[in-house]
């Protein structure tokens, strides 16, 4: 059979990058193996075992000596895999051979190389958050401050920036930077215990000197980079750290989720698209369409990591007493697959982050054609109060704080002897109104302009019929369609969100920026 004949792993072939697929491949689980066996053997010998120096040489010098082939025989005639690649390193290292997993069980080698995979493979998903929340981050600063309708129910509310937006996304990619180093920062070496976790076997080998058998577990735990080992394990570590680890992941399959479906959504209103390449195709039939393929294979992705979070819990929930061996075959699934596939989410994130469209005048568009309604509020107000509708003191048209004014200029002069205050601020002077007769007469207003725009599709034309009515005909209704002035404080909270959450997390993490993303489509 060729390899087009045998099933082919998407997770692989088009989604996560070649590091994370090395890293879960067998050779990467078998090399794991082999060295965590070479570490307890030196540790071993250095405590005073009858290990020789030519029997360590053998060892390292066939390391790297993996033969499949062999091994699988050896497992086809003892039905185990650890013991099959015993006896398929011992083949290569004879010398060796009855030296090897001395008092060990096969989760004193199993169980620590998954430890040591999902670490390398954690610092791997590190990375590429990282770059995500630079990549949004960027965005963010871009657009701090263009006005957009926010939308609630995914109906139009009141207005944010767009940069403030990809400030919520990229928030989401923060918390889960947290949870992700917590694990890491978190994670232990299952330890050397053998059978069931007591050690006995080792204390046995060095004739019951508990210290040597500290040291020993200590001397390997260094050997494979980790300072801390768990406390009481019995034959397996608790599949707990597994479940946790899962969670972690599938919280980041979460923010992407939101982060595509948010993207798909306005790429519907075509506010905001996502990449689109020169010759990319986006319909065999329509030729004019612009899919969001990227966003939409995030979705489908994050969708699998959620739909097998159960199986590590229930792996956890399942083991008995001391182990049982039915979690083995489901974490051989389970856990590679959730890190490929948030591998590739992540690469997607970035890919998508750092070449998002901005659509501004789409997005004017339809900030016009809901601002009227959303200033209704403030011309009542200006109505009622007779103070016109210059502004707002606390929100100035940028969004930024207001600049002084030249000794010459109209908001710099002195209010005159007997001038309204309104006026030297350079409002007009309206007499005030009636509140509730002013509310009625928007109210009336605001109904026909949306029959307007529902019914006939005709453009929004409360502004016009509130100029007509002479109620408001003093009221500065062009300064009140002033998108600026309704985004509250979103510029300023980009800012404050860049230099207080994003800024330490690049700055700590230099050096994992910049990575490569060539997407396979």
């Amino acid at each position: 059979m060729s390899s087009k004949e045998i099933y082919e792993n998407p997770l692989v072939s088009r989604n996560a990058s070649p590091e994370m697929c090395r890293l879960f491949s067998p050779r990467q689980r078998i090399l794991t193996w082999r060295r965590i066996w070479l570490a307890l053997a030196e540790a071993q010998a250095e405590l005073g075992l009858p290990i020789s120096r030519k029997q360590l040489a053998q060892l390292r010098r066939t390391l790297e000596d993996i033969d499949f082939e062999k091994a699988a025989e050896h497992e086809r005639r003892l039905r185990h895999d650890v013991m099959a690649h015993l006896h398929a390193w011992g083949d290569v290292a004879p010398d060796a051979r009855g030296i090897l997993h001395l008092g060990a069980t096969s989760m004193d080698v199993v169980d620590n190389a998954d430890v040591v995979l999902m670490r390398d493979a954690l610092i791997l998903i590190r990375a590429w958050l990282v770059n995500a929340i630079e990549a949004l981050a960027g965005f963010a600063k871009k657009w701090r401050d263009l006005p957009c309708l926010g939308y609630t129910h995914f109906q139009p509310a009141q207005l944010t920036t767009v940069g403030r937006r990809a400030c919520l996304w990229c928030y989401d990619f923060t918390r889960d930077l947290d949870e992700v180093e917590a694990r890491l920062a978190g994670l232990r070496l299952r330890g050397i215990r053998g059978a069931t976790g007591t050690q006995a076997s080792f204390l046995a080998l060095f004739k019951g000197d508990a210290r040597k058998v500290d040291r020993l577990e200590k001397m390997v735990a260094d050997k494979l980079g980790f300072k801390a080992v768990e406390p009481v394990v019995g034959q397996t570590y608790t599949r707990k750290i597994d479940a946790q680890v899962a969670a972690a992941l599938a919280n980041v399959a979460v923010s992407a989720h939101k982060f595509a479906n948010d993207v798909r959504l306005l790429a519907g209103l075509k506010e905001i698209e996502e990449p689109f390449e020169k010759e990319q195709v986006g319909s065999s039939a329509m030729a004019y369409k612009r899919n969001p393929m990227r966003c939409e294979r995030m979705t489908g992705l994050s969708r699998y990591v959620l739909s097998i979070l159960s199986s590590p819990f229930q792996n956890a929930a399942e083991q008995w007493l001391e182990r049982t061996l039915d979690d083995s075959a489901n974490k051989r699934l389970t856990t590679p697959e959730s890190f490929l596939a948030i591998d590739g989410i992540l690469r997607l994130v970035v890919d998508v982050a750092r070449g998002l469209v901005v659509n501004q005048n789409v997005i004017a568009s339809r900030v016009a054609a809901e601002l009227p309604f959303m200033a209704t509020e403030e011309i009542l107000m200006a109505a009622t109060t007779g103070q016109g509708a210059g502004g707002r003191a606390s929100c100035p048209p940028s969004g930024r704080r207001a600049q002084a004014k030249g000794p010459n200029e109209p908001e710099a002069q002195a209010r005159k002897p007997g001038q309204p205050e309104a006026q030297a601020r350079g409002g007009r002077h309206v007499a005030p109104g009636d509140r509730q007769e002013l509310h009625e007469r928007i109210r009336r207003h605001s109904l026909a302009a949306a029959r307007e725009v529902k019914e006939f599709g005709r453009p929004n034309d409360l502004m016009a019929r509130l100029a007509a009515d002479p109620a408001f005909k003093d009221v500065d209704l062009e300064s009140a369609l002033d998108a600026r002035r309704y985004v509250g404080r979103s510029p300023e909270q980009v800012d404050r969100f860049l230099k207080e959450i994003v800024r330490p997390i690049l700055t700590r993490h230099k050096a994992l920026l910049g990575k490569k993303v060539s997407l396979s489509v």
